[in-house]
């Protein structure tokens, strides 16, 4: 059968925290099914921490699909396009122009399944070598934690953690360097080891600066983009005059013309032409009235003929995060307090840190104080996070306000209609002892934020004990119902037919029933205690409807009783772990799947640069050696007077190969490419494609080396050759010149034809072509910007040579 449990208004707390509470002491119960399903409706994210916090193994959340920038129509005119603050009120008449209504569309809902973020996590924390055992339950509960920092609706965010600024990840790799020297985990159960926090921030609070310095940058690049937007917006938006003053017949190319969009909505546009019809007898008549009252006026020759839009100017930012001494000035105008009083900064932190460990208990263990707040509207610096051995951690239960009561302490003056009159007098009347809890105007500090939403509310906070003492005497003028109001009640268990439980219950209703004894029930592996109540319709009874004009209940068949969930000790810890038995779901995360940030994924795959691994080639002699004559990048600036460096000395015996030079690469063509070769020295000059022969006296000592070089190799090709009866190609061909449109090019320096030794790629880049001799050799290797290293020119015989190592754009290795 089927259970609802309904905790309205009446019983104190929030609701997903009723709902944890309940899920707690169910599977605290021996008998409980490890592997209950337990699904929750809403939109808020403190339900996935929730969620979390249970350690249930069968947990989604169901939420509505929110869609951003969403367009509804005027809540004046019904009619899309415009808000109700820009409504002109010409489209009233509502039953000619009303807009039509979109089609509608099914609500779409997504579905967080925690058990798929629990591998997300396990992949994002996974700390291996720990110097104790690791326990990924115990983990997620440091994550929950953690986010706490970034905020939540108890404390606000630390100024160094902005939730956009990838504040979560940046604590996941604060957490996971210290682990190793906190030797345990951050929380247990809802316990907190301040101490292990500390360390934490302590590691934060050395950053501070640079995040502050850096988030400046970031803003500063924002702005300067958002105003190159706007001015090219504007650009765009100006008049062609030029198309202007063409004639209707002449051609207009393709894509620049004015295309006229499709009508979205006939009726809509229809209705805008009757409305410009019958308006324009006004219109006329209304400029001109204003033509006559300019008349014997004097107009000024710079009046715009629009009004310029104004913007409002950026509020100072007295602070300035980024700038030596931010802390002395943060202090001074957030809290009003002297740069020298560093006992207040540390009340703060100590304040704050007793705040987390609040939230943190409210999460695993139920509200550990119904009467603790966070004094502040700020919050401290991490760096000020210190001695928190010293913090107190302990907190008194205290009694939950009655619900009139809260509606007081929440409320604004201007839904002082939603409580009593004799209670809603208090907000308004300058005589109240609390009208100061109620102010009409009130500061707000966007705290270097744009919107006035983003920023905080500068409200005086609520004194209970003041706020006691103006209700209390106002209790005798509340009616009857206000008086059930205002009290703190039981939840309502309603049971349908079915299980046996509802045997038990109607059987309380028919005998002799005690209204004030709770009786303990079990309804499908549901515990609790139940009292029969006065507000029961008896079965086959007639349930009238509270709302005029429905139709009552007849033959009732669901029984009603107030409901308190399984009773422990005030001292009983609710396990944070996996319980026995639980049964963990199917994975659905791939080996190589791992978090998304953005559009892109996250491998967390370790790596070496170029400079690490030169050096394990160097310890571990595996030296790459002299790269081949290097095909290059297209274009850009090249060392030494214009010409592009080719070439990387080789190791031991690897030769080194001729490459190629030229003013600004313009040997490399975005098409097959052109070489010459001067002397067998290895250098363009004037009768090739490139055009570096003025400048060629600087590398004549380098050119003579590359000659011997070549003519080492060239013996050793012929050596080869003979002693195999092969048909070896020979490596410096292409340094002739060859037609542009041929990618068959002639070898002229071997005596044997065939493919060149340069190899056209796409967008310019080429390969050297590598040889082989007695074992592999690399031709090449794909970097930076389209360039390719040459590789195999001038091999090291019998070993494996790679090509030349990796260097920066517009630098090729020879």
């Amino acid at each position: 059968g089927l259970k609802i449990i309904l905790s309205d208004a009446n019983v104190p707390g929030e609701g997903e925290h009723k709902i944890m509470d309940y899920i707690r002491k169910q599977r605290a119960q021996p008998d409980h099914d490890p592997n209950t399903h337990h699904v929750l409706c809403g939109a808020d994210a403190d339900l996935i921490m929730l969620g979390l916090a249970t350690h249930e193994t069968h947990f989604t959340i169901i939420r509505e699909e929110f869609l951003p920038n969403k367009e509804r129509p005027c809540d004046i005119c019904q009619i899309m396009g415009h808000e109700m603050k820009d409504c002109t009120g010409l489209q009233s008449e509502r039953d000619i122009n009303r807009t039509p209504p979109p089609p509608g569309a099914e609500t779409q809902f997504i579905f967080v399944r925690l058990n798929v973020l629990k591998e997300y996590l396990a992949k994002e924390l996974d700390m291996p070598n720990l110097p104790f055992k690791y326990d990924f339950e115990r983990v997620i509960d440091d994550w929950v934690f953690m986010c706490f920092f970034v905020g939540n609706d108890f404390l606000p965010h630390l100024p160094s953690l902005e939730i956009r600024e990838n504040a979560i990840d940046r604590l996941v790799t604060l957490y996971k360097k210290c682990v190793y020297k906190t030797k345990g985990y951050l929380t247990d159960s809802g316990s907190v080891t301040v101490d292990r926090v500390e360390l934490i921030m302590t590691d934060l609070g050395y950053a501070e600066d640079e995040i502050f310095r850096q988030r400046k940058v970031t803003e500063d690049r924002f702005k300067e983009r958002n105003k190159r937007m706007k001015m090219q917006k504007e650009r765009e938006q100006r008049p062609n005059f030029d198309q202007m003053n063409k004639s209707q017949f002449a051609p207009t190319p393709l894509g620049r013309g004015i295309t006229p969009q499709a009508i979205q909505n006939p009726r809509q546009e229809a209705a805008h032409f009757r409305m410009l019809g019958s308006n324009q007898q006004q219109s006329q008549q209304h400029n001109s009235n204003n033509d006559n009252n300019r008349r014997g006026q004097k107009r000024k020759a710079d009046e715009p003929l629009t009004p310029a839009s104004v913007e409002e100017p950026e509020t100072p930012d007295e602070v300035r995060l980024w700038e030596d001494g931010f802390k002395d000035r943060y202090y001074e105008s957030k809290f009003d307090v002297a740069p020298q009083n560093m006992k207040f900064r540390q009340t703060v932190a100590w304040e704050y840190v007793r705040g987390l460990c609040w939230v943190l208990k409210y999460y695993y263990q139920g509200c550990a104080s119904w009467e603790w707040y966070f004094p502040y509207h700020y919050a401290p610096f991490a760096s000020d996070f210190k001695a928190l051995s010293n913090v107190n951690t302990h907190f008194e239960r205290g009694t939950p306000f009655k619900p009139l009561q809260q509606l007081m302490g929440v409320f604004p003056a201007a839904s002082r209609n939603h409580v009593p009159p004799a209670f809603a007098e208090l907000m308004v009347d300058p005589k109240s002892p609390i009208i100061d809890f109620y102010p009409i105007d009130f500061h707000i500090d966007l705290n270097g934020k744009k919107f006035a939403w983003q920023g905080v509310a500068l409200l005086p906070f609520v004194d209970e004990k003041r706020l006691f003492k103006a209700t209390d005497p106002k209790v005798p003028l509340l009616t009857r119902e206000e008086r059930l109001r205002n009290e703190n009640g039981l939840a309502r268990l309603y049971l349908s037919p079915g299980p046996d439980a509802y045997k038990m219950v109607k059987g309380l209703y028919n005998g002799s029933v005690d209204y004030e004894r709770e009786v303990p029930i079990l309804a499908d592996c549901m515990r609790g205690l139940i009292i029969p109540t006065v507000e029961n319709v008896p079965q086959d009874g007639v349930l009238p409807s509270p709302i005029p004009g429905l139709h009552p209940v007849c033959e009732n068949k669901v029984l009603t009783m107030k409901y308190l969930d399984p009773q422990y000790a005030d001292d009983f810890i609710y396990p944070a772990r996996k319980l026995e038995g639980a049964r963990d779901q199917p994975k659905v995360l791939g080996a190589n799947e791992g978090p998304v940030i953005g559009f892109g994924q996250r491998t967390n795959r370790a790596g070496l640069g170029s400079a690490g691994h030169r050096m394990m080639n160097h310890y571990t002699g595996n030296s790459r050696g002299g790269g081949g004559g290097g095909g290059g990048g297209g274009g850009g600036r090249n060392d030494y007077n214009n010409f592009s460096r080719g070439g990387n000395s080789s190791n031991n015996s690897g030769f080194n190969s001729s490459s190629s030079y030229g003013n600004n690469n313009s040997q490399n063509s975005q098409s097959n490419n052109s070489y010459s070769n001067n002397s067998n020295s290895g250098l363009a000059n004037r009768g090739g494609s490139a055009s570096g022969g003025a400048n060629l006296s600087a590398f004549e000592q380098l050119s003579s080396r590359i000659n011997q070089y070549q003519q080492q190799v060239m013996s050793e090709i012929n050596r080869n050759a003979s002693s195999s009866g092969m048909m070896l190609p020979n490596p410096f061909a292409n340094q002739i010149p060859y037609d542009y449109n041929s990618r068959e090019r002639q070898n002229s320096g071997g005596g044997y034809q065939g493919r060149g030794g340069f190899q056209q790629n796409r967008g310019g880049r080429n390969n050297f072509g590598g040889n082989q001799f007695g074992q592999r050799n690399q031709g090449g290797q794909r970097f930076n910007n389209n360039f390719n290293n040459g590789g195999g020119g001038g091999n090291r015989f019998g070993q494996n040579n790679s090509g030349g190592n990796r260097y920066n754009n517009n630098r090729r290795n020879f």
